[in-house]
C-alpha cells in the first residue's frame, strides 16, 4: 500500500510516499528497455520530510544530487539505497557551506537546477545553497537546454557573442546544432533582427544561381555530397568575409540553411526537369538521339526505355539507380543493342567504361568489344556523360576523354587523383 504524503505543483520534483508504514521518496527518472521512465524509491526519516515540505532549494539540491544514483542504475539496475539515504544529512540537514563542500565531491545534475531557476553564475562558482535563492517550483527546460548548449560550446572554446547567438536562433539552432535549419524571425531579439537579416542577404547573394542536385547512387531524396559541400564553402567564405567577428557556429548555420533550402529544392523538383532541357536543347543531330535502350544492373535488373515513352531516357535510367543502387549492388550499364554499344558506370571505382562492337559474333566465334576506360568526378560527372551518350551514342563521348584502354593505365590515373 502505497499513500502519498507530500508532493509539488510540477510533476516530476520527487514525491514522498508512505510505503508499508515507511517513509520514502518516490522519483521518476531514466527509462527502462521499453523506453518507459522508471520509478525509484529510497526511505527517508521526519526529519528529512519536514525540511522537503519547508525547503524548496534543499528539495531540490536533494533531486540533483539523486539523479545520478538513478542514471547508473540504467535500465534495469537497481539504485543504490545506501549512496542515497547517505545523501540525506548531508544535503538537508547541513549548513549552506557544508552542502556547498559536498556538491565539490559528488557527481550532480546540474540542468534541474537550471531548469528550476538556480543562478547560474553561482552554480559555476560552487556556491549550489545561494544559487537556489531564485529557485522556482515550475521549471523552465528551455533555460536548462540552454545552459546545456553553452557549456558544451564553452568545452570547444566557443563563446557566442550576441549577433552569433541571435543567428543561431534566427535557424533553430541554438539548442540543438543537428536540428535542420529553418527561418524563425520571431525567435530572434527585434533589436538585431536588421542585421541577421543582414548576414543572411550576404549568404544568399553568394550562392545565387548554385544548385544542389540529387544523386541517385544513394536512393530517390539523396543529394549531390559536391554540390553541397561547395555551396557550404562559397558561403561560409563571402559571410566570413563580410562579418570577421562571427564565430564558426554562426557561420556554418547560416551555410546550413542555404544548402538545406538547396537540397530541398532540388527533392521537390521532377527527376527529368533538368534531363529533359539538356536533352531537347543539345545541338548534336536529332538522328544521333537513341530511340531505344536496355538499363542493366549487377543483380539482375533490367528496364526497357523507348524514345515514345513519357520521360527522357537519362532520367528513366536515374531513376532506375536510385531504385535498385545499394552496397553490393553498383555497377550499371546502358546499352543500345541495336548499335551494338553501351556503357558501364562503376560506382564503387568512380569510373566509366564505354564499349563498343568491334565484330559481332557469329558461326561460332563470340563477339569482339573495344572497351575504354576513364575517371569520373562525381554524380555531376556522370550525369554528364550518360547524357551525352543518350543523345550521340558512343562518339558523343570523344569530347569528354581521354579515354585509356589499358586498366593498369586507369589504376595510375586513379592513384595520381587520390594522391591529390
Amino acid at each position: 500500500m502505497r499513500d502519498i504524503v507530500f508532493t509539488r505543483s510540477s510533476g516530476w520534483i520527487p514525491n514522498v510516499v508512505r510505503e508499508d508504514g515507511e517513509l520514502k521518496l518516490m522519483l521518476g527518472a531514466g527509462a527502462d528497455a521499453n523506453h518507459e521512465p522508471r520509478t525509484f524509491t529510497f526511505p527517508i526519516g521526519a526529519a528529512h520530510l519536514a525540511v522537503i515540505q519547508e525547503d524548496l532549494a534543499r528539495h531540490l539540491l536533494l533531486w540533483s544530487a539523486v539523479l545520478p544514483l538513478c542514471e547508473a542504475a540504467g535500465t534495469r539496475g537497481r539504485l543504490d539505497e545506501d549512496a542515497a539515504v547517505a545523501l540525506l544529512d548531508p544535503v538537508l540537514l547541513s549548513s549552506p557551506e557544508e552542502v556547498d563542500a559536498l556538491f565539490r565531491r559528488i557527481e550532480w545534475d546540474r540542468s534541474r537546477l537550471v531548469a528550476h531557476g538556480a543562478d547560474i553564475q553561482l552554480l559555476e562558482r560552487g556556491q549550489v545553497c545561494a544559487a537556489m535563492r531564485s529557485a522556482t517550483e515550475s521549471p523552465n527546460e528551455k533555460r536548462a537546454q540552454k545552459h546545456h548548449a553553452d557549456r558544451r560550446r564553452a568545452r570547444r572554446g566557443t563563446v557566442l557573442g550576441p549577433l552569433d547567438a541571435q543567428i543561431l536562433n534566427y535557424t533553430g539552432q541554438y539548442l540543438h546544432g543537428a536540428t535542420v535549419p529553418r527561418r524563425l524571425p520571431d525567435a530572434v531579439d527585434p533589436a538585431l533582427l536588421p542585421q541577421v537579416m543582414q548576414v543572411i542577404a550576404t549568404a544568399e547573394q553568394a550562392c545565387a544561381g548554385m544548385r544542389i542536385g540529387l544523386d541517385p547512387r544513394r536512393g530517390n531524396r539523396a543529394t549531390d555530397k559536391h554540390d553541397w559541400d561547395r555551396m557550404a564553402a562559397t558561403v561560409d567564405a563571402a559571410v566570413r568575409r563580410a562579418y570577421p567577428e562571427l564565430v564558426d557556429d554562426a557561420v556554418r548555420t547560416v551555410s546550413f540553411l542555404m544548402c538545406s533550402e538547396a537540397a530541398d529544392r532540388a527533392r521537390s523538383t521532377p527527376v527529368d526537369h533538368d534531363e529533359e532541357a539538356a536533352d531537347d536543347h543539345a545541338d548534336l543531330g536529332g538522328s544521333a538521339k537513341k530511340t531505344a535502350l536496355s538499363f542493366t544492373d549487377d543483380k539482375g535488373g533490367e528496364k526497357k526505355w523507348l524514345r515514345d515513352g513519357p520521360r527522357t531516357a537519362s532520367a528513366e535510367f536515374w531513376a532506375f539507380v536510385a531504385d535498385r543502387s545499394a552496397g553490393d549492388n553498383e555497377v550499371f550499364t546502358i546499352a543500345d543493342e541495336a548499335m551494338g554499344e553501351g556503357i558501364q558506370l562503376h560506382f564503387y571505382a568512380d569510373s566509366i567504361a564505354r564499349i563498343t562492337t568491334v565484330r559481332p559474333g557469329g558461326a561460332g566465334s563470340d563477339p569482339e568489344y573495344r572497351v575504354e576506360y576513364r575517371l569520373v568526378d562525381g554524380i555531376g560527372g556522370y550525369r554528364d556523360l550518360v547524357s551525352a551518350f543518350v543523345r550521340g551514342g558512343c562518339a558523343a563521348l570523344d569530347q569528354h576523354g581521354p579515354w585509356m584502354s589499358d586498366v593498369a593505365e586507369v589504376e595510375r590515373a586513379r592513384r595520381r587523383r587520390d594522391a591529390r
